[in-house]
C-alpha cells in the first residue's frame, strides 16, 4: 500500500485525485489545494472523497507531531513552495508536475514567454521537489507541438491541461510501482520568472509586437497586455481573441475587415 499526499488546484488535479482514489494498493492520507479560494474543483473532490483536507501549516504540524506519514508526494500545480517536513517526511520524495519545458522555464509564465518566444513546441516536466522552485532532479519531460503564430495564453494552457493529464497518470503509476524513487536527471540551467515579473511584461512598450503580445498574456479573468490612460489600465484584444470570443450565431458587417 502506497500513502500519497496529494497536492493540487485546478480541474485536471480534482480529475487526477480521483483517478488515484480508484487504484488498488493506494491510499490518499490528505489533500491540500487552493481551499481558502470559493469553488475550488479540488477541494470538492476530496470533500465528496471523503479525504481530509489539510492547509500548508496543519499538514506541517501533523507531519511534525507524526501524525500524517506517507510515503510518496504528489503536487499537480499546487501554488506554495514545499519545505521542511515536506521535504523529509516521504521515503519516496515528492513529485511536481510543472506545466512549462524544464530546466529552460522555471517559475511563473511559461505559457506566455513560449509565445513571446516564438517556440514551436511546449511541454509538462515532472521532477521531485527540493528546497527551491522547479529545480529538483527532472523525471521527464513530455512535449506537444504549438503554433506560436496563433496560440494564446489561455488555449495554451488548455492543451497543457490535456497532455498534462494523461503525463501524471502514467508517471504515478509508474511511481507507486516503484520502492525508489524514479530514475533521474540534472535539471541544470534556464532562467526564473516571478509573479511580478510576469505581471510587468504585460505593458505594451514601444517597439513590442502588440499582436503576440495581446495573445501572449490573453488569459481571462486575469488582466491581459495593456495600456495606460490617466493611471488606468485597459487590456487589449486583437481581431483574433474578438471572433473567437464572440457568440457563434453572431453577424456582422464588418467580421473580419479591421483589427479591433
Amino acid at each position: 500500500m502506497t500513502k500519497i499526499l496529494f497536492m493540487g488546484r485546478k480541474k485536471v488535479s480534482a480529475a487526477l485525485l480521483e483517478f488515484l482514489m480508484h487504484q488498488a494498493d493506494v491510499e490518499i492520507v490528505g489533500v491540500l489545494t487552493d481551499s481558502h479560494l470559493q469553488g475550488s474543483p479540488t477541494a470538492a473532490a476530496a470533500n465528496r472523497l471523503g479525504l481530509p483536507l489539510y492547509t500548508f501549516d496543519t499538514a506541517l504540524q501533523a507531519m511534525r507531531e507524526g501524525r500524517l506519514k506517507y510515503d510518496l508526494g504528489v503536487s499537480v500545480l499546487y501554488w506554495r513552495k514545499l519545505r521542511d517536513e515536506f521535504l523529509t517526511t516521504p521515503v519516496r520524495g515528492t513529485i511536481n508536475f510543472h506545466p512549462a519545458i524544464l530546466p529552460e522555464y522555471k517559475g511563473t509564465g511559461g505559457y506566455n514567454l513560449a509565445i513571446m518566444d516564438k517556440l514551436s513546441e511546449w511541454g509538462i516536466s515532472a521532477h521531485y521537489i527540493d528546497d527551491s522552485i522547479d529545480t529538483g532532479d527532472l523525471i521527464e519531460v513530455v512535449r506537444f507541438p504549438m503554433n506560436p503564430d496563433t496560440e494564446t495564453a489561455q488555449s495554451l494552457e488548455q492543451e497543457s491541461m490535456r497532455v498534462l493529464e494523461h503525463f501524471a497518470r502514467r508517471l504515478i503509476m509508474q511511481a507507486i510501482g516503484s520502492t525508489e524513487k524514479l530514475p533521474t536527471y540534472p535539471n541544470i540551467g534556464g532562467s526564473y520568472t516571478s509573479r511580478a515579473e510576469m505581471e510587468a511584461m504585460k505593458a505594451i512598450r514601444p517597439g513590442d509586437d502588440v499582436e503576440r503580445k495581446i495573445r501572449a498574456f490573453w488569459f481571462p479573468p486575469y488582466d491581459g497586455a495593456y495600456i495606460e490612460i490617466d493611471g488606468k489600465k485597459y487590456t487589449l484584444i486583437n481581431r483574433q481573441i474578438l471572433e473567437e470570443v464572440a457568440p457563434k450565431d453572431s453577424t456582422s458587417l464588418f467580421a473580419g475587415q479591421a483589427d479591433a
